[in-house]
């Protein structure tokens, strides 16, 4: 069965920590915690990801998916990283089939998705939402668009499927970027 049916059969949904936490943000100087790792601000995106605990299906995926020079790179990006358990919210045998080489161009897609060519704090993503109206197109260099919205201080962000993510930790400030923290897995149009 191909990747892309098993995946449009999956429902993200909402972490029950989120509602209560709500998102967190950082001040000038300070990083918060992801992973139960410090994320260094000198450190690029690939160089903090490794150390979170949340993160090893991500750092796999995009070991995978051959984007390891491309976020190692200048940037900037803002990358809205999915937890793992956001992947173990796919259906059964999808991550595993994701990582297999023949379905390398399918992961890289599917990560794109994840990775906007810009530097957009969450005080800078609420701007423009106002701006737009309430919601505010932001496209993906995987070709994606997504739709962000906000709640009190939850940013949601919407992929073409209808599927939501919530940024849980927003504002982790990288050497080439910034990392928001997603409760759900964002997928290209099928």
């Amino acid at each position: 069965m191909k990747l892309l049916s098993l995946v449009s059969v999956a429902t993200i949904v909402t972490l029950a920590g989120c509602s209560a936490g709500g998102m967190k943000s950082v001040d000038e100087n300070t990083n918060p915690m992801v992973g139960g790792a410090p994320m260094y601000a000198s450190k690029n995106i690939i160089e903090n990801a490794v150390n979170s605990k949340d993160h090893t299906t991500l750092v796999a995926a995009v070991k995978a998916g051959g984007l390891v020079d491309t976020l190692q790179g200048p940037g900037p990006f803002t990358v809205f990283a999915p937890t793992n358990a956001a992947f173990d919210k796919l259906p059964e045998g999808a991550v595993a089939n994701l990582l297999k080489p023949e379905n390398k161009a399918d992961l890289a897609k599917v990560l794109a998705c994840h990775v906007v060519k810009a530097d957009a704090l969450s005080g800078a993503i609420k701007t423009m939402i106002d701006d737009d109206k309430g919601k505010h197109p932001v496209p993906t260099i995987g070709g994606c668009t997504l739709m962000a919205t906000y709640m009190g201080d939850k940013i949601m962000l919407e992929d073409e499927n209808g599927r939501v993510a919530h940024v849980t930790i927003a504002d982790v400030k990288q050497s080439n970027g910034v990392i928001h923290v997603v409760d759900g897995v964002l997928l290209p149009k099928q």
